[in-house]
């Protein structure tokens, strides 16, 4: 497959699991899903059969959260709808834009690692940028700012499809936002997907208009709009 063949976007999911994610598996007949803690992210075939949909309900266990992200396939009846969302797809264009993004130097922009997992998580918890968990910092590279020590924005790597790699958990401390951080972040985290010849693409709300602008001015485009829903298994 060509190395930034948009077909692969249509299943970020499923093609992570089944490619560079595939340590972070758990897997049963064509059913697959992220280990615990680190997504909650499930994929099975947009042509799921009654099999494919009972394996991945064994494989959740009774109750469990079936995040389908953007996933056309519809479970049978009786999983509970737990959230549907509208978003939209954006990525970053084949030969990019001229002058973004740029590489960072001496912006403050720093790695994040395990250490750091206790302040990512109440970063993510009081901002709200979409799931987060304790290992969820496994999927890739995280960035963040400090101001005073404390972990004040951060942005990481998140799917990796072929070719691909989704930057997401965009997030900026009430007390910090208008100072740029998110810009930088994404730039940052654009420069070093696009230095391994991969391109960066992400996932946001559509109600969400202000990262829709910024995402916008950073040179990436909607590539299309995506429903995020999520279900229980029976």
């Amino acid at each position: 497959m060509r190395s930034g063949d948009t077909a692969v976007l249509d299943d970020p999911v499923g093609e992570s699991l089944r490619g560079h994610h595939a340590a972070l598996a758990r897997r049963l007949g064509r059913a697959a899903a992220y280990v615990p803690e680190v997504a909650t992210f499930s994929a099975v075939s947009s042509a799921a059969d009654a099999a494919d949909w009972a394996d991945l309900a064994e494989l959740l266990g009774r109750g469990g959260l079936a995040d389908l992200f953007s996933s056309r396939a519809t479970p049978p009846r009786d999983w509970e709808p737990v959230f549907v969302m509208e978003g939209r797809q954006m990525v970053w264009p084949c030969g990019g834009r001229p002058g973004l993004p740029r590489a960072e130097t001496d912006t403050g922009v720093v790695e994040l690692g395990a250490a750091d997992v206790p302040e990512m998580l109440d970063l993510t918890a009081r901002t709200q940028p979409g799931p987060f968990w304790p290992r969820t910092h496994e999927l890739g590279t995280y960035l963040g700012v400090r101001a005073g020590g404390r972990l004040v924005a951060m942005a990481g790597e998140r799917l990796r499809p072929p070719g691909w790699t989704e930057i997401s958990a965009v997030c900026t401390a009430p007390e910090a936002r208008g100072q740029g951080h998110a810009a930088r972040l994404v730039n940052a985290l654009a420069t070093r997907v696009l230095s391994r010849g991969e391109r960066p693409f992400l996932h946001v709300a559509e109600t969400n208009t202000a990262a829709i602008a910024l995402y916008e001015r950073l040179g990436f485009e909607s590539r299309k709009r995506v429903t995020f829903r999520g279900f229980r298994t029976p």
